[in-house]
């Protein structure tokens, strides 16, 4: 029998142990389906909301609200200041709306930011929100942009809605009658502003009261949604509100509400 020194058996014995190990190690490590840990979804821009009620200047509510002009100064200040919505989680969710009554016409404004949060950690902020927006313009019934798109007056997506909406006078006095006039007022998705947005505008009577026309702009910036709702009630009823004016107004606090949001 040969003669092998303990040091140099012991050193055999351990360099045999370790690489078994390691094999072994390898192996498991290696198996498909083994446990992974993916990173989590990144979270959005906004951690918190802006006061509505403050983000919108005097002189643009004076523009807005004609009406309170005429109001003496204090309740200027009053009308100005807007009313805050009820809210449990200003985090989340604030809202501001404003009113004003003219000789000729009533006015409102309404502001809505909503801040989504993803509670899937395989799903960001940003692509939260961008489903609820999805929702949102969805709900809106938008027509198609499709050239020489059928219309079938039976169906559902071709009929006017039913609850007293209209979708006639689109345009209002400032209307020149033309097709291509028409359709640049049509409830449409707008292309530049935030990172998704639409318009929709709805003229309503009820009953025997005068037409009003409320024009809406919903946009998304990243994981904040911000709604915009602009009406107008003229005192006669024979007058329908200008489709013209409430959409460029609206689309205008719109893009400073960006603006503000990017600050």
């Amino acid at each position: 029998m040969a003669y092998v020194p303990g040091a140099a058996l012991l050193a055999a014995l351990v360099v045999g142990c370790s690489a078994g190990t390691g094999t072994d190690g390898s192996a498991a490590d290696s198996r498909p389906g083994g446990p992974t840990t993916s990173p989590a979804a990144p979270a959005g821009k906004y951690r918190t909301l802006p006061d509505p009620c403050r983000s919108v200047t005097h002189s643009t509510l004076k523009d807005l609200l004609p009406g309170v002009a005429e109001l003496p100064e204090d309740q200027q200040e009053n009308a100005y200041a807007g009313t805050a919505s009820l809210t449990y989680d200003t985090d989340r969710r604030v809202g501001c709306t404003w009113k004003s009554e003219a000789p000729d016409s009533s006015r409102s404004l309404s502001l809505d930011f909503e801040r989504v949060v993803s509670y899937d950690t395989s799903v960001s902020d940003d692509d939260r929100a961008d489903e609820v927006y999805g929702k949102k313009e969805a709900a809106a019934h938008l027509p198609s942009s499709a050239p020489d798109a059928p219309s079938d007056s039976s169906s559902p997506s071709g009929s006017a809605p039913s609850d007293g909406k209209t979708d006639e006078g689109t345009g209002g006095k400032s209307g020149d009658g033309s097709t291509e006039a028409a359709e640049d007022l049509q409830p449409r998705v707008l292309d530049d502003l935030g990172d998704a947005a639409f318009l929709d505008d709805l003229l309503i009577q009820a009953g025997s009261a005068a037409q009003h026309r409320t024009v809406s702009v919903v946009f998304r910036t990243s994981n904040v949604i911000v709604t915009v709702q602009y009406t107008e009630q003229p005192a006669l009823s024979t007058e329908i509100p200008d489709s013209k004016e409430l959409q460029e107004k609206a689309q205008a606090l719109a893009r400073k509400l960006v603006d503000k949001f990017g600050e």
